[in-house]
């Protein structure tokens, strides 16, 4: 039934599943992606979005690299907002509403056409494995598939149990059953295991909302996108979101249910993501807090569908459906479907090398969920980097690293294996100490020249990256070398409340005043015409703004990056005895041996070595 060692094993068709299989078998290995059904492919199990802040950052990092998740978003978008526009562009986060059923039809046919890359449906039960080295997969059926690395990608399916209430059935998603098995092989393996949750509200009946009575959320007047290829095109017609608030008296119908909640009665033990809660975790731990937003959401172009963001809940489904009738706009409301909370394994990512690969097992790497992330596209983005780093080891090449000052990606990685995670982790824009380089306007510049040496950004990316870099170097220059006489910008600037100028000087200068804009600077005839001249688009004109603006702030940060990664210079042996280091604390000795970081900037960031435990690392390495 099989060719005889595939090069790379995926397990798993989610978000993570999907990239990793993509990658791996466009780089050139031949691949085999396996799941327990194939309908549900790049399924939206929770909210029908993509982006967001820091998680927009990070699609348009998967695209700069060759991914697929951006291109799927902008082929199946229904509405487009940048966020944080109110902020400065190191916030700025591109975000979309999907249709759900369309966005897993056009993952499953992006995968349907790309080489190299074989599909079979079936659990997986297991791993196979020789001495420290991973061989192969076992099913449910008793089959064998040999390969040389294999990714688990498993989501929330590995021993899932779904709550509602007082009702506990086995399950990865509702409806789905639940992966049994590679849990105990891995710790038999000798991994450390533990369980998290996570939930999803509600989906109902748009035809019984009454939209008169909520707030209409439009999408931009202007939408972008998110893939830096001309293959997909801005939205030219949106749907638009709505938001409705809960209330004391939906609080108080919720609270009434609360003795038979799964989150208070014991029945769920392990811990839910921070940033997410549930309602009626919400409404227990703000119980000040009068009313909560609640985003009414369109699941797709044509259902009539609806996700109720921010009601997520495991409340009995009569609990649910009694509150959501007394939110405004949900007097007649008809549910589709209860929300519901799930609990699954996941394996502490300290286990974890930089690469995604396993510790214990060569050849053995994880991706999502079960590393203790959540969110589809911290997912998506693990899963590329786990596919390219197979791939690379199986044709025994450097692996694919990125540092902390070169893409979101990059921190979700290093926080993962170097402090680990007793929650499902989320991607903020506070995580990125340079979040200033790391803008989702420069992600092409900043990865897609890494990928192409690979050889996984194609040369499409590379030529359309570099036009870009070279019409908005071109204008920078233009505005460093050319002057503006006092007549032609000062009714410009005191339109502005800007002071005047007194003689001609430099337009980067006057530009880079922080209330001048790129429409203020475009009423200038020269520069209006250097712009039709060169035909710049909206991308080169956003990239050249940035770059005059915040040219101090970006100097300043990329020095202190530098500084920073001289430490990432500087390696650990494998195996380093740090029981010789007399000087170092208890806590640094226990937490570096379990953790092995590979350099002295990764053991910097490990929670419990102090500055001072560093020191004495660096003065036995120079010894």
């Amino acid at each position: 039934m099989f060719q005889k060692e595939y090069d790379v094993i995926v397990v798993g068709g989610g978000h993570a599943g999907s990239e990793a299989a993509a990658a791996a078998a466009n780089l050139g290995s031949k691949t085999l992606l396996i799941t327990m059904n194939l309908q549900n492919i790049g399924q939206m199990s929770c909210n029908p979005a993509m982006g967001g802040i820091a998680k927009g950052q990070i699609v348009r990092e998967i695209d700069a690299l060759g991914g697929y998740s951006g291109i799927v978003s902008d082929k199946t978008a229904i509405q487009f907002k940048m966020l944080n526009k109110s902020k400065g562009p190191a916030m700025w986060s591109p975000r979309v509403q999907s249709d759900r059923m369309r966005f897993s039809e056009a993952w499953r046919l992006a995968l349907e056409q790309t080489r190299n890359l074989d599909f079979y449906q079936e659990m997986v039960s297991g791993i196979i494995t020789e001495g420290e080295k991973v061989v192969g997969v076992k099913t449910s059926l008793g089959l064998e598939v040999r390969g040389k690395t294999v990714i688990l990608t498993n989501g929330t399916f590995l021993n899932g149990v779904i709550h509602i209430g007082e009702k506990q059935f086995g399950g990865g998603r509702a409806g789905e059953r639940a992966a049994t098995g590679i849990t105990k092989e891995l710790v038999d393996l000798g991994f450390d295991a533990g369980r998290m949750k996570t939930g999803t509200p509600p989906r109902v009946d748009g035809r019984s909302l009454d939209f008169t009575k909520m707030i209409i959320q439009p999408g931009d007047d202007i939408p972008e996108k998110f893939s830096y290829l001309d293959s997909t095109q801005p939205l030219k017609e949106q749907r638009p979101c709505h938001m409705t608030y809960t209330s004391t008296l939906v609080h108080e119908l919720l609270k009434e249910g609360f003795d038979r909640s799964p989150m208070f009665n014991g029945a769920i033990k392990s811990i839910g993501p921070r940033y997410c809660p549930s309602i009626e975790d919400k409404i227990n731990r703000f119980a000040d807090k009068e009313k909560h937003q609640l985003f009414v959401e369109p699941e797709g172009w044509d259902t009539v569908e609806y996700y109720i963001n921010g009601f997520s809940t495991s409340l009995p489904e009569d609990v649910q459906f009694n509150a959501l009738r007394k939110v405004e706009g949900f007097k007649n409301v008809k549910l589709f479907r209860p929300g519901y909370a799930i609990e699954y394994d996941y394996f502490p990512p300290t286990q974890l090398k930089h690469t995604l690969e396993t510790k214990l097992v060569s050849g053995l790497f994880f991706a999502g969920q079960i590393n203790g992330t959540t969110g589809y596209e911290e997912a998506a983005s693990q899963g590329l980097m786990a596919g390219i780093n197979a791939h690379l080891k199986v044709i025994e090449k450097d692996p694919f690293i990125l540092k902390r000052d070169e893409a979101y990606i990059g921190v979700l990685i290093d926080d993962l294996i170097t402090k680990g995670t007793e929650e499902p982790y989320r991607m903020f824009t506070s995580r990125a100490e340079y979040r200033t380089l790391l803008r989702q306007d420069n992600a092409d510049f900043r990865l897609t020249p890494k990928s192409h040496e690979i050889g996984l950004a194609t040369d499409e990316r590379m030529k359309k990256m570099k036009k870009k870099k070279e019409d908005s170097d071109a204008f920078i220059r233009f505005f460093k070398e050319t002057s503006v006489a006092p007549e032609k910008i000062n009714p410009i600037l005191e339109s502005k409340s800007s002071a005047a100028i007194k003689q001609s000087d430099k337009m980067f200068k006057i530009f880079s005043r922080p209330n001048i804009t790129m429409d203020d600077i475009r009423k200038i005839d020269s520069v209006e015409a250097h712009i039709a001249e060169n035909k710049l688009d909206a991308e080169v004109l956003q990239q050249t703004e940035i770059q005059v603006k915040y040219a101090g702030y970006i100097a300043k940060e990329k020095n202190n990056a530098d500084k920073l990664n001289r430490l990432e210079e500087i390696r650990i042996p494998e195996n380093f005895d740090y029981s010789k280091l007399k000087s170092l604390s208890y806590e640094a000795k226990e937490k570096l041996s379990a953790i092995k970081p590979t350099t002295v900037s990764q053991a910097s960031r490990i929670s419990g070595v102090s500055p001072n435990d560093i020191s004495v690392m660096l003065v036995y390495m120079g010894r």
